[in-house]
């Protein structure tokens, strides 16, 4: 992979993804951020509101990842929902404070919320 894409898959950022309608089979292609810890990569969305794109994925993983900030290109990904509440707690907190800058005592406040309500995947590169 070329080292530029590499590159900005590595700081995480503004993407769209191309999903599969769940009813329709139709392409679906949103604008959203994603997130890179550790070697994997996770997108996530505020709490309290259901997700067309989660709900796509839940149903067909598989999407497209459009980088388009600086480097543009489609790459094929798969994505795995995070259901169990450690592990969502412990990706939540990160994005929460080292992606979005908030500040962790109010990070600690409000992960419960996000922890309970927020779509969470994690996906790889196919």
């Amino acid at each position: 992979m070329d080292a530029r894409v590499i590159n900005a898959l590595e700081r995480g950022g503004v993407v769209d993804i191309t999903t599969t309608g769940r009813k329709t089979g139709a392409p679906r292609r949103i604008e959203i951020y994603f997130h890179h810890f550790d070697g994997d990569y996770y997108i996530t969305g505020r709490p309290g509101h259901k997700r067309d794109w989660m709900a796509n994925l839940i149903a067909n993983p598989e999407f497209t990842l459009h980088l388009k900030r600086g480097v543009q290109t489609d790459l094929p990904a798969s994505a795995t929902e995070i259901t169990t509440p450690e592990e969502r707690e412990r990706v939540l907190f990160r994005i929460l404070t080292e992606s979005w800058n908030t500040d962790p005592a109010q990070a600690r406040s409000d992960l419960p919320r996000w922890v309970k309500g927020a779509p969470l995947v994690r996906f790889s590169l196919t």
